[in-house]
């Protein structure tokens, strides 16, 4: 009934019933491409992930419910000796397990905040095939199982409670295919050519029905998988109207996933008729959605706003893990801002739901950097070049799905630049040990002041033929990146 009043409601505004002169989005590339990025977007530059749910709970990491069908694996191994068989123990035994009983939404989004995230997104469904949402559509959800609760709905209000943007990451459209491993057998040893659960004809809705043959592919060509899939994620964006809605693959399923986000785009419409709402997927986009990068940064400022999602570890909790440092993400948020992207970032929980105390430390580091240079991140847009240095200017290792690297060495030559209004935003990618030489602003004779972030010395420049010089100031902020700030002559 709803969807049929939304329906009556986009016919009049296209009829102007309404008072509006605007087009609805059609499902078509063309319509698409009439997509502007809302501004609140592209001032935020920062946002936080949950990447959490069911696999947390072995503490192994990512894809466990995969590895724990292939034969040979960590993961497969370290569950026979836990759990026992897949078999007989499947991940439909792992569900039950994950109770978050530590979860406190509130508690952690306002430590999300005071790092410095103006969105945070929250996992709605991993390639397991379990919702964190309380869908209809599906038992497999974390109010009728788990927690027995509603983690989208949670972590949603309290997003309310604390004034940060909300968005949703579904990875359903790839679970068709990903998770076809657990119809799988051992081929050896105890238990060779006895069938895993998943192919239990009663957990079908779980683990799926067999894919044909040559359905192998990241996205399915099963036309009643790719429905599902629409069908399921627009309950998601009916019930939670999310602000962001990120899927893990490229555009999905053709026309079926253009109507998708065309149906996302005209159901966040502002009174002009602007969209409200951002969709961020793994595909270069001209401008119809946002492109996001996973685990790596694109190579020089992009005419549209794009995204890097990475996480802070693992993507799910593991034990033992390395966590990048507080330092590693401001400078992997600068590089991205300096080329006209956001950074999502997830912070990995216990499958109980809190945070380890080094993960706390590292937000809380992030978190004083930000109050200190937050002006030169928020709100800025890129300067006519993103960067130089020697660094920056060598080979860089490239990412494992595009573009570089996220996290990268640098050394005191590396500059990167934001702009706002009349201000120019530099910053020194390591701390300096000397005078910095700007020759991106060799040029500007119209400088008013330059001011040290998180300084109260009176800085001194001077222009040279080749640069522009920055003296070195006697006493720099606690922090290996700094920021001056240079107002131009209006």
């Amino acid at each position: 009934m709803r969807k049929f009043f939304y329906i009556v409601i986009m016919l009049c505004l296209t009829v102007n019933l309404y008072g509006g002169d605007y087009e609805l989005f059609k499902a078509s590339d063309s319509s698409l491409l009439k997509y502007k990025c809302p501004e609140w977007f592209r001032d935020a530059k920062f946002g936080i992930w949950a990447h959490w749910g069911p696999q947390a709970v072995p503490r192994m990491g990512d894809w466990y419910a995969k590895q724990m069908y292939k034969e040979g694996t960590a993961q497969y191994n370290r569950h026979i000796k836990r759990y026992g068989h897949p078999s007989v123990f499947g991940y439909k035994d792992i569900i039950p397990l994950w109770k978050a009983e530590k979860f406190n939404p509130d508690e952690l989004i306002q430590l999300y905040k005071e790092t410095g995230a103006k969105y945070f997104v929250s996992m709605a469904a991993h390639h397991d095939n379990f919702f964190l949402w309380n869908s209809k559509l599906h038992r497999w959800n974390s109010v009728n199982m788990g927690p027995h609760r509603d983690i989208v709905g949670a972590w949603q209000e309290a997003c309310k409670k604390a004034g940060l943007y909300f968005g949703v990451s579904e990875h359903l459209a790839a679970s068709y295919t990903w998770f076809q491993v657990n119809k799988g057998h051992d081929s050896k040893g105890k238990y060779a050519n006895v069938p895993y659960d998943g192919n239990l004809p009663e957990y079908s809705d779980l683990y799926y029905t067999p894919a044909a043959p040559d359905d192998t592919l990241w996205l399915t060509k099963n036309p009643v998988w790719q429905q599902d899939w629409y069908n399921k994620v627009t309950e998601l964006i009916d019930m939670y109207k999310p602000d962001l809605l990120y899927s893990d693959c490229s555009l999905p399923f053709g026309h079926v996933g253009r109507s998708l986000v065309s149906y996302y785009y005209n159901q966040g419409l502002d009174s002009k008729g602007l969209p409200t709402t951002v969709y961020t997927c793994k595909e270069a986009s001209n401008g119809r959605f946002v492109h996001d990068v996973e685990k790596g940064v694109i190579e020089d400022i992009s005419e549209y706003p794009w995204q890097t999602d990475t996480s802070i570890g693992d993507w799910f909790y593991s034990e033992g893990q390395k966590y990048k440092t507080a330092t590693e993400i401001i400078q992997m948020l600068v590089d991205i801002v300096s080329k006209n992207g956001n950074l999502l970032l997830n912070v990995v929980q216990t499958p109980e739901g809190d945070l380890e105390e080094d993960v706390i430390a590292i937000l809380k580091g992030i978190g004083r950097w930000m109050k200190v240079n937050g002006e030169a991140i928020y709100g800025t847009r890129p300067f006519k070049v993103y960067g130089e240095g020697n660094s920056t200017m060598s080979p860089q290792e490239k990412g494992p799905f595009g573009g570089y690297k996220d996290v990268r060495t640098y050394d005191g030559t590396d500059i990167r630049y934001t702009q706002k209004g009349n201000k120019i935003y530099t910053f020194c990618m390591l701390r300096p040990t000397g005078n910095i030489k700007l020759k991106a602003l060799k040029d500007f004779d119209n400088i008013k002041s330059v001011k040290l972030l998180g300084a109260e010395e009176n800085i001194k420049w001077k222009n040279k033929e080749d640069y522009l010089e920055i003296q070195k100031p006697k006493q720099l902020p606690d922090f290996e990146t700094i920021v001056f700030e240079i107002e131009c002559k209006e």
